[in-house]
């Protein structure tokens, strides 16, 4: 009998062995499964607070100056994707953007969270703190993202270039559009470096603008950088939307000497210096135009448009 239950003992340990360990897999497998349905319900959530995936469906036909016909052997049903190729050629409906259906339980778990607060106020996506952007709602690792850009020297030069960041989704955009701010650069203000920033300046049109703006004494307009040599109408449009002219001093143009008006580059010469002068001191006050310089020679007809994109002071 002794011998009976010598036996009998490795098997019972082996059992309670192989029960110790199905526990602790058991307990494995259910923190496992509890770890993923946390992670499907934060993933539920994030696309409710920050969609990033939207549909493209059909909206209500509405009438255009050349409606595109519609086969009637063609059907796009509502809520599938199609191309802007395939809905061109299939109908002439709205175009509107909207989420997906989502499952029951996904809706359930939407409705019995709180929804993240969200805040919307005025900022510049450049200078804007990390801490702010998660305010805007944006989550710690999108607001990193953007910081993270900076830092490498990106820039958002448009609100729309603040829109085209990956990690900003459209809803978000169009909550923020009307609170994004940032600053235009005053050519009359603005160093080197800070032209060079500009789309499609670089070293050699910055050092070019700087040297022109003191040429002139201030720009008056924007398009004035256009007399810039070599500066063409599709640079100018490049950043015009980005630049504001700020105050400056206006054209001394009928009380400045002869030698300080043949500096500036509508005048250039000597002569034409000292034709002004002469005209100026043999003209009543009314006659001070650049239209009566004009018609006097002294100002050729490209000479006359030039001053005339400037701010030029009253005649005294």
């Amino acid at each position: 009998m002794k011998e009976k239950k010598t036996e009998d003992h490795p098997v019972l340990f082996t059992s309670f062995r192989a029960g110790i360990i199905a526990l602790v897999f058991l307990v494995m497998g259910f923190q496992l499964a509890l770890f993923v349905y946390k992670a499907a319900e934060l993933r539920i959530l994030a696309n409710r607070d920050r969609p990033d995936t939207v549909y493209v469906c059909p909206g209500p036909a509405v009438s255009s100056p050349s409606p595109v016909s519609t086969p009637s052997s063609v059907s796009i049903p509502s809520g599938s994707f199609v191309s802007s190729s395939e809905r061109t050629a299939a109908t002439s409906s709205v175009t509107t953007r909207r989420n997906a259906v989502h499952a029951p339980l996904a809706e359930r778990i939407r409705e019995e969270k709180p929804r993240r607060q969200v805040e919307s106020f005025r900022f510049n996506p450049n200078t804007v703190s990390v801490e702010d952007l998660q305010r805007l709602g944006l989550s710690p690792k999108q607001a990193a993202s953007i910081d993270n850009y900076r830092s490498k020297g990106g820039r958002f030069r448009r609100k729309e270039d603040f829109a085209k960041s990956y990690v900003v989704a459209d809803s978000v955009y169009r909550r923020l559009e009307a609170y994004i701010d940032i600053p235009l650069l005053d050519i009359n203000r603005a160093d080197s470096a800070a032209f060079d920033a500009l789309p499609g300046i670089g070293g050699y049109f910055a050092a070019k603008m700087v040297a022109y703006r003191r040429q002139l004494g201030g720009y008056s307009c924007k398009e004035q950088l256009m007399e810039i040599y070599h500066f063409d109408r599709e640079r100018f449009d490049g950043l015009k939307e980005l630049i504001c002219v700020g105050e400056a001093p206006a054209f001394r143009l009928w009380t400045l000497p002869a030698d300080s008006l043949r500096l500036h580059p509508h005048i250039r010469s000597w002569q034409t210096a000292r034709a002004i002068v002469l005209y100026r001191e043999n003209n009543a006050k009314e006659a001070l135009t650049l239209a009566g310089l004009r018609e006097a020679g002294i100002l050729s007809e490209e000479q006359a448009e030039g001053l005339g994109r400037c701010r030029i002071e009253p005649p005294r």
